[in-house]
């Protein structure tokens, strides 16, 4: 994908800047986010890449945001799931060591929901679909084409994985910049804020599970992937800005869980475990009803786990993300519901997902 393709607006003062990441096709999070943001055509909407792959509407979401394009001010930032669809109109570069393989596990791939309404969906001749494709969709080929990896104003920067300087960013690999793990594990500091996705916060922290934006005051840098399809508990965050030149940063989220009322006090976990993607290995312990003691291989601690987060993985028993943490709570506050057992409640506060084991007012959509 060759070198960063850098630009550089100018954004009027006084617009509201909204920057949203992370979507993966997920249609119904997106519009309920911007309806709970009250989006209008005076506000600046960054989309901060991964658009598109591991949701289900991937091409529905794709049109939107092309629509959107017409009759709001959106900047579209790629990100490197966003950038693999590209690749597939632009290249046959990957064809036999990714898409080969990658297509025809995908049936929720932008490129198969894209082959079903051209009538020409087949996986044995990938130069013939893509040639088909291209014929039958120039307008979404243009739309994914025109994608910046970075975009850069006075006071901000926004990318989707993440850049080791603002020094000569045009020079930078393109593919880098979208697909940049653990960003904020690599000590960068900016002197502008550097606003990222690409990496669910969650993976940050070993003891707290969290997908709210995470913001690093002291570095300038901004994570706010909140996991949107990848976990059960994640969200699709808003971060936002009154003026380019403003600091008050705020945010907000949508995650699609009902809410109750917590009716009893509850102090927070003194210590826990946050078991994230790639540490996941597990022991059974003993198998319960609906959750089941497990030693997290890691860490040596011993937690229950919820029956159905638990799988096999290659090297053995490993679970979707899973914690003990108990969430600090006071009556009569709001919680999400993740899960609702007989030994407790699995909530989530301010992003914050953990056990509730207290009572709860009727759950509420």
């Amino acid at each position: 994908m060759d070198k960063a393709i850098v630009i550089r607006p100018v954004f009027e003062p006084g617009r509201r800047i909204i920057a949203v990441s992370d979507i993966h096709g997920n249609l119904p999070f997106f519009l309920a986010l911007m309806e709970k943001v009250r989006l209008t055509p005076d506000d600046i909407l960054i989309l901060l890449g991964d658009l598109l792959e591991k949701g289900q509407d991937s091409l529905p979401l794709l049109r939107c945001l092309m629509a959107l394009s017409r009759t709001h001010t959106v900047y579209p930032v790629c990100g490197n799931c966003d950038g693999l669809v590209l690749r597939f109109f632009e290249s046959d570069e990957l064809d036999s060591r990714f898409f080969a393989s990658y297509l025809p596990r995908r049936p929720e791939s932008t490129i198969r929901q894209l082959a079903r309404e051209g009538g020409f969906e087949q996986w044995t001749d990938l130069p013939r679909l893509r040639r088909d494709l291209r014929a039958a969709f120039p307008e979404e080929w243009a739309w994914l084409k025109a994608m910046p990896t970075v975009l850069e104003t006075e006071h901000l920067v926004f990318v989707h994985g993440g850049v080791p300087s603002l020094e000569g960013m045009e020079k930078l690999d393109r593919w880098g910049c979208m697909k940049n793990d653990d960003f904020l594990g690599q000590g960068h500091a900016f002197d502008k804020w550097v606003i990222v996705g690409h990496w669910p916060v969650t993976l940050y922290d070993p003891q707290v599970p969290s997908s709210a934006p995470l913001f690093c005051q002291e570095r300038k840098i901004i994570s706010i992937d909140g996991a949107c399809v990848l976990k059960v508990d994640g969200q699709l965050n808003a971060l936002m800005l009154p003026s380019e030149d403003s600091e008050a940063f705020t945010w907000t989220a949508w995650d699609g869980l009902p809410t109750a009322r917590a009716l009893d006090p509850q102090q927070a976990s003194g210590d826990s475990v946050n078991i994230r993607w790639g540490r996941s290995a597990l022991e059974l312990l003993e198998e319960g009803e609906e959750l089941s003691l497990c030693r997290h291989l890691e860490t040596g601690r011993e937690l229950y786990i919820l029956n159905d987060y638990l799988r096999q993985g290659p090297g053995g028993l490993e679970c979707e993300d899973s914690t003990d943490y108990r969430l600090p709570v006071a009556p009569g506050e709001v919680l999400t519901v993740v899960r609702k057992t007989k030994r407790g409640f699995l909530c989530k506060k301010e992003g914050v997902t953990g056990w509730y084991y207290g009572r709860l007012s009727d759950i509420m959509e």
